[in-house]
């Protein structure tokens, strides 16, 4: 298309001028629904046609305060009239209360911020490398991570996903991962070499179908740790900010990563990331080591001291595992008796409903019916609801869903 038809078109190739439609201007990475999202409240949506949703996705775990937090955007206002952006070569007051604030609620010392997820776990590949090889003096650069897990799509962090799909075309993938199952002692056992810097693992794998990771791994994996030298980071990127009923995920288990992650539900919808770590590790990224120009922007931080303050102020971790535990007991009690559903699990507001066949259409259906939700693998449904969500938003959306369910079956079983 020439910039000519580009420009009558509107500049994003949506509708020619003879009533045609054009081919969109974006790359097709995305096979998106055919919904246009124009405004949010709390956990429902209005699309540009009026119709309203019960927001059960939250735009990948990451609207963990709702829509349009009422606090949020109030910081975020006042820092639009005061500053935008400056150089991390300057001090940033906002970073500062940021990280004060992430550290003395966790058990990190130390904070790197970043735009995205995937960035956060770019930034613990390298510390981690880094430390072992100039800190430490040895030569170690491998990570270990597991198979079905998620950590981003830049080069790095799609080598260390534990799925092939999101791989495919982008040979030859950058050295220095392995992979192994997920809850097996002795693979990881053997895994571990001269070469292993560091264990990098979700506490639950989201996008790889809601799995929690068994309780007795966990340990395992923090022993193996201490006794081999080897860091042990863990991705919270979408565990994290309360999701799981705990601030962060790793606390359900008694251990402390040497490293862990976060993005989404910080920064309540703005793009921002961070990776936190231990004290001991500022020797490994000391000036120059690692840089980012807008990473922590006095616009990001005032999304992310807000979202950090209300979380904690409010407590919603605490409200998120008594919302979750709710919705647990009326999934179950609603969905025991339909054969299609074989196993629901999860913690706190991150569940996952492990059926017999691909449930795709069910999510569609979802959609025409005025609930969102999705999928983690094709036979997963996947809830994710605001930690603010009330009881009677929990039993509208059960009832839906079950609904939704018993009508696939009845239609796929005539």
């Amino acid at each position: 298309m020439s910039q000519q038809q580009y420009t009558q078109a509107g500049g994003n190739g949506a509708v020619s001028g003879d009533g045609g439609a054009r081919e969109s201007a974006l790359f097709p990475t995305y096979a998106r629904y055919p919904i246009s999202l124009v405004k949010g409240e709390g956990s429902w949506l209005w699309d540009d046609k009026g119709n309203k949703y019960l927001d059960f996705m939250c735009g990948l775990a990451v609207t963990n305060l709702g829509h349009a937090p009422r606090k949020v955007a109030e910081k975020l206002k006042q820092q639009i009239d005061e500053l935008w952006h400056v150089s991390n070569l300057f001090h940033i007051p906002g970073q500062e209360r940021a990280a004060a604030l992430l550290t003395a609620n966790s058990c990190a010392d130390a904070v790197f911020f970043c735009n995205s997820g995937a960035e956060a776990n770019e930034a613990a590949i390298k510390l981690a490398r880094k430390y072992q090889q100039k800190v430490k003096g040895s030569g170690r650069y491998e990570i270990i991570t597991f198979n079905q897990s998620f950590h981003g799509r830049t080069l790095a962090t799609l080598t260390a996903t534990g799925q092939d799909k999101v791989k495919e075309g982008f040979q030859p993938l950058p050295a220095g991962f392995r992979h192994v199952p997920l809850n097996d002692k002795a693979a990881l056992a053997e895994a571990v070499n001269d070469s292993t810097a560091a264990i990098m693992i979700e506490m639950i794998q989201a996008e790889g179908g809601v799995h929690p990771v068994e309780p007795a791994f966990v340990q395992y994996i923090s022993e193996l740790c201490r006794e081999q030298g080897i860091l042990l980071i863990i991705d919270e990127i979408q565990t994290g900010m309360g999701r799981t009923g705990k601030l962060f995920a790793y606390e359900h288990y008694g251990i402390e990563p040497d490293i862990f992650t976060v993005a989404k539900g910080v920064g309540s919808g703005f793009s921002v990331g961070a990776m936190l770590g231990k004290g001991y590790l500022r020797e490994a990224f000391t000036a120059g080591s690692h840089g980012s120009t807008f990473g922590g922007t006095p616009l990001a931080m005032a999304a992310v001291n807000a979202t950090v303050e209300v979380i904690v102020e409010e407590k919603l971790a605490e409200r998120a595992a008594k919302s979750g535990e709710y919705l647990m007991q009326q999934l179950k009690a609603s969905l025991k008796d339909i054969p299609f559903v074989q196993e629901i699990r999860g913690k706190g507001l991150m569940i996952g409903i492990e059926c017999a066949a691909p449930v795709n259409d069910i999510v569609l259906a979802g959609q025409q019916k005025g609930l969102l939700f999705v999928t983690a693998g094709p036979t997963v449904i996947r809830l994710l609801p605001n930690l603010y969500v009330s009881k009677d938003e929990i039993d509208q959306a059960v009832s839906m869903l079950t609904a939704l369910i018993q009508e696939h079956t009845a239609v796929h079983q005539a």
